[in-house]
């Protein structure tokens, strides 16, 4: 490889590191404002990590002048003079180029100090929406910067290149189909008359999508309960809520709901509460739902597909509705005696405390809360004296260089945005190649929380230990990929998953747990193997009944937006009792008025299927984590994620690993 071709891999991959473990939300007090210093290059880096708010409108008035420049070339080519060189190499050049940029543009609204530099990146956030119209699907724009494809005249040109059928390399290959798919799936081969009626459909879709979200968010409801009517609740919960003309308020959000259901011993409490909560939309978001699904099936009819499920999951590693859906039910059915067992311990409590055998979702929380009581030994609170930041992080690094054949070396004095942000650069530890930097910024500031800790002493809960192994920033700066559009942060949807769900594996470990862990008084004190046990106990319990719920939704979802005219209220009383086995909808409820983000899908099974398969016997087996690196993080999305997964395990994925691994740590 030239250098100048490597150089230009480090700066692609250095510019999305810098979002690499932002987020653990611990906190720190407020820092004073930047300092101008002189401070350390960093080679081959070119990002910005420290703009000013006049910086950040410049570096966004050219990112958009070049974006309508190259758009505009592109669109000029006359159809018969097509060719790689003048329809497809400027657009992957653009992509390359403006990556990092729009990051530098945006990455301050979340980190800087500085109130005016974030007002300032969130004003660029809204300018780069409204040109490039991105596609975020709910994620943050730094990471899913995607442009909606709709120019007609750019995509006659790359649809006549395509056509053309040039010989290029596979890679290239991907990136035109890539492309062409992109433009098609936003409605460039739509007549202007189709294409109006597109934006409409869609407008109207975001709209509905907002209201529906709104309702929820503006739902002010609450109930006032006796302490009698709260009896099992802790001390602390009773203490901090208002009172009311002699009772308790209690508000129907998750803050109070979820206390409520898993601690409080009168059942008709947790059946009052679970009821109102589950009102939480109304009758207005089950019609706006209703709405919404026959909006989005006039859409994906529209740009030519059966119904909006088909459209969905055509970019995601099912690819067709009907795989989901045989997905989900057999998943189903494998976990139906896992998840009966459970159920049956689960009356076998109330039945001790209540006397009484009928069991109803009201109480599926609170004897689960019970069961953990009797069945497991273990106190977060004294856990988490075994995490301190300073450890977890050391530990983090050592275990990602054993396995991956990493090299990290922190960098002193380099262009930060905050005094407490710690720069990275990594190395291959076998070749000493510089593959690219990280920003590790995990401490909270200016007024998002208000948690004031001493840095030295703050401690870190399990999962923010299970956040900070699912840096993707390995997987970024792993990615080999010659085109910025198949970087490691830039992947689809399930497939872009994997790898941190892989890695959440490790925190349940013992060996992996006492290289991140010492008690904050004397670090040499790890954490004890049976501890560890129960953590991974803690983490599978009732893992059968938690995952029913969760296929509900996930079939109820599928069915709506694969049929017409679906009564959804109808479909969640039919299909509750078949899938909960035989425990009915909670009467007076409607999930659908209030649905959550559903969770389950096939990137948690592959990533099972992988820890099992090529992991778990030997936690850190370079050999194994060396040829995860190279197989399955360094193509990024240049080649098909199943064939990927298929490659590196050498068949196809099952999913008897995922079901194994959840029954092996049941009650």
């Amino acid at each position: 490889m030239t250098p100048r071709r490597r150089e230009r891999r480090v700066i692609a991959v250095a510019g999305a590191a810098a979002l690499v473990a932002v987020g653990l939300n611990l906190a720190l007090s407020a820092v004073a404002a930047h300092r101008r210093r002189k401070r350390r290059e960093l080679p081959g880096f070119t990002a910005q990590v420290n703009l000013s708010a006049a910086e950040i409108k410049r570096l966004a008035d050219r990112i958009i002048a070049k974006s309508k420049d190259t758009y505009d070339s592109v669109a000029a080519v006359p159809l018969d003079k097509v060719s790689y060189a003048n329809a497809i190499a400027p657009l992957a050049e653009l992509d390359a180029l403006q990556f990092p940029l729009v990051q530098a543009c945006l990455l301050p609204r979340m980190v800087s100090p500085s109130e005016d530099v974030r007002r300032a990146s969130a004003e660029a956030e809204k300018r780069l929406d409204a040109h490039f119209m991105l596609c975020s699907n709910n994620k943050s724009p730094i990471i899913s910067c995607k442009v909606t494809r709709q120019r007609e005249d750019v995509y006659r040109v790359i649809k006549a290149f395509a056509v053309k059928g040039e010989r290029i390399g596979p890679e290239a290959t991907r990136f035109v189909q890539c492309l062409v798919k992109e433009f098609e799936r936003n409605g460039a081969k739509l007549p202007q008359s189709k294409r109006k009626e597109m934006e409409k459909l869609k407008y109207h879709i975001s709209e509905l999508s907002l209201k529906y979200i709104q309702n929820m968010n503006d739902f002010t409801k609450f109930l006032l309960l006796s302490e009698d009517e709260l009896a099992g609740m802790p001390l602390e919960f009773i203490k901090d809520l208002e009172k009311v003309d002699g009772k308790l308020k209690v508000l129907l959000t998750s803050y109070h709901v979820t206390p409520i259901l898993e601690h409080c011993k009168v059942g008709s409490t947790r059946k009052l509460i679970a009821v109102a909560y589950g009102q939480k939309g109304g009758k207005e978001n089950l019609g706006i739902l209703e709405n919404l699904v026959q909006l989005r099936h006039r859409l994906a009819r529209l740009l030519g597909y059966s119904n909006y499920s088909e459209f969905a999951i055509e970019l995601r590693m099912p690819r067709t509705s009907r795989k989901v859906l045989e997905f989900l039910e057999e998943m189903s059915e494998q976990l139906n005696d896992l998840a009966n067992r459970e159920l049956s311990i689960l009356k076998d409590l109330k039945m001790k405390e209540e006397g009484n055998p009928h069991f109803s979702m009201e109480d599926l929380l609170y004897y689960i809360k019970r069961a953990e009581e009797f069945k497991i030994d273990l106190d977060i609170g004294e856990i988490k004296q075994y995490f301190p930041v300073s450890l977890v992080i050391s530990g983090m690094m050592k275990m990602f260089q054993d396995l991956f054949a990493l090299q990290f070396e922190e960098i002193k004095d380099a262009e930060v945005w905050h005094d407490t942000v710690r720069v990275f650069s990594v190395w291959d530890a076998s070749s000493s190649d510089l593959l690219g930097y990280f920003f590790l910024d995990i401490f909270a500031r200016f007024r998002l929380l208000c948690y004031y800790l001493n840095v030295q002493k703050t401690l870190m809960g399990i999962r923010h230990c299970c956040d900070s192994l699912k840096l993707s920033g390995v997987h970024h700066i792993s990615n080999r990929a010659t085109f910025s559009r198949f970087s490691g942060l830039r992947l689809e949807g399930d497939f872009a998953e994997i790898p941190s769900l892989l890695l959440e594996n490790w925190c349940y470990e013992s060996i992996s747990l006492k290289m991140m862990s010492g008690f904050h008084q004397d670090i040499t004190k790890s954490i004890t193997s049976e501890a560890c046990q129960s953590l991974k106990r803690r983490r599978d319990l009732f893992a059968g009944l938690k995952l029913k719920q969760e296929i509900l939704l996930c079939l109820v979802d599928q069915i709506i937006h694969s049929s017409e005219n679906v009564d959804i209220d109808d479909l969640l009383k039919d299909l509750h009792p078949k899938v909960m086995l035989g425990i009915p909808l909670l009467e007076g409820t409607s999930p659908a008025s209030c649905f959550p983000r559903i969770a389950v899908g096939y990137d948690a099974v592959f990533a099972a299927d992988l820890f099992v398969s090529k992991f778990k016997d030997d936690l850190l087996n370079q050999h194994a984590g060396l040829r995860f690196r190279n197989k399955v993080l360094a193509p990024g999305g240049s080649r098909d994620p199943l064939e990927i997964i298929t490659d590196y395990l050498g068949r196809e994925p099952s999913l008897q690993p995922f079901i194994l691994s959840r029954k092996m740590n049941s009650l």
